[in-house]
């Protein structure tokens, strides 16, 4: 068989598992004894956070809009176009402040942590940094950890307030409703299960973002060409497993608060 035969394929995938699991309960153990890099935890916020500021925010103000936009298409027929704002926040605190947030953090720092990491591999530098007596895991991983969950936590807030005020946008300039009618009803429709739903995913997403990220940059082998596939793997796998995570999540949840 070209691509080898399914007990080495069931082989190598229950490795790769053990491995990231591995990989993810040193990098938490980590946290609780010392040395902590603090350095490289604020640089790693720096980069993943106020670097990631950009694509959140447009991402966060244009899904309010669209969102503002086809609710009011939808309640139209129903009479109740003034319920936009609560629709509109519902679904942004809920559901897809959370998820797109996680999957644009996804895409630039999940990549970027297996690119660099991956380069380090591929040029011996993560050898070296053993043979002098440092843990790669502890300087390298539990940072991102720790740095991409603080602040997709931040980001995911800031996702969900842009959103809104995209879909307030939306609603008093093209929709005609009254500006404090659309707060009011975003306010009201909010209720303590839903927030604490809605920023519960981010920490899972961000956790899942360093984890793989990490993983597949310390697994890379074969030069630039290696690097490359890393980092689509990272990208790949971790957006997969956030998705698959939101739901899970949200099924929780909705058992807890009943909604």
């Amino acid at each position: 068989m070209p691509f080898g035969s399914p007990e080495s394929f069931l082989k190598d995938k229950v490795t790769a598992i053990q491995d990231y699991s591995l990989l993810a309960g040193r990098g938490v153990a980590n946290l609780f004894s010392p040395p902590v890099y603090w350095d490289d935890i604020f640089t790693q916020m720096d980069s993943i956070g106020v670097g990631s500021l950009p694509i959140v925010v447009l991402t966060g103000f244009f899904t309010g809009c669209v969102l503002a936009l086809q609710s009011a298409t939808a309640l139209k027929q129903f009479g109740s176009i003034s319920l936009t704002g609560s629709l509109v926040a519902l679904s942004m605190v809920k559901e897809l402040g959370p998820v797109l947030t996680g999957l644009m953090v996804s895409g630039r720092n999940a990549s970027g942590m297996a690119s660099e990491l991956g380069s380090m591999m591929v040029t011996e530098q993560i050898d070296a940094m053993r043979a002098l007596g440092t843990d790669p895991i502890r300087k390298l991983v539990t940072p991102r950890i720790i740095a991409t969950v603080v602040m997709l936590f931040f980001l995911t807030i800031l996702s969900d307030a842009v959103g809104i005020a995209g879909g307030a946008l939306v609603s008093v300039t093209i929709l005609g409703l009254n500006l404090s009618s659309y707060l009011h009803t975003s306010y009201q429709s909010l209720l303590y299960g839903d927030v604490v739903q809605g920023l519960t995913k981010p920490l899972f997403s961000a956790f899942i973002i360093a984890t793989v990220g990490c993983f597949f940059g310390l697994k890379t082998k074969g030069g630039t060409q290696g690097v490359g596939k890393a980092t689509t793997q990272a990208v790949v796998y971790s957006s997969v497993f956030i998705i698959v995570v939101d739901f899970l999540v949200s099924r929780l949840m909705i058992g807890l608060f009943g909604r």
